[in-house]
């Protein structure tokens, strides 16, 4: 079964933070970033790593996002988090990697299958990408990112390491 993925803003920045958004690409056979939150990535006032990947070999998996999907009309969150629900209901199939929570609820709540970034990684681990999940979930601590002790501990026992 291909698998297939639509990434928000927060987990490119994130992963970017990380060291290991390169591998994102690697984890599935399909990537997209909708343009709304390619373009959420580079408005930031500081260059990092998600933006420096999307001006260059991430660039390639921006795609316009479809219509605002009807599910989202009263939705009051990011414009990013609607784009990516708005494809992953246009495009069946496909995984939203989301990590903001509202984003993530009314995604389940409408079926669809979802990652975070922290899974993301775990992810990485799991299919030899890199040695070490811990390490890159450490980057995100030290990086000021806003991810509770508690979720990276998750993330590094789900990654089988102590």
């Amino acid at each position: 079964m291909a698998e297939r993925r639509v990434v928000n803003a927060s987990p490119v920045i994130l992963l970017g933070k990380a060291g290991v958004i390169h591998l994102l690409p690697d984890l599935g056979d399909e990537l997209v970033v909708p343009a709304g939150v390619a373009a959420e990535v580079k408005s930031g006032r500081m260059a990092d790593a998600g933006r420096a990947w999307l001006d260059g070999d991430g660039g390639r998996f921006v795609q316009a996002a479809p219509p605002l999907h009807v599910t989202l009309a009263s939705w009051n969150g990011g414009a990013g988090e609607a784009e990516v629900i708005s494809w992953a209901l246009a495009h069946p199939g496909f995984v939203a990697v989301l990590d903001d929570r509202a984003a993530r609820r009314l995604a389940a709540s409408q079926g669809l299958p979802l990652l975070g970034s922290l899974h993301v990684i775990v992810k990485a681990k799991e299919r030899g990408l890199i040695p070490l999940a811990r390490l890159a979930l450490e980057k995100l601590r030290g990086s000021g990112a806003h991810v509770s002790d508690e979720l990276i501990e998750r993330a590094i026992a789900l990654a089988g390491e102590t």
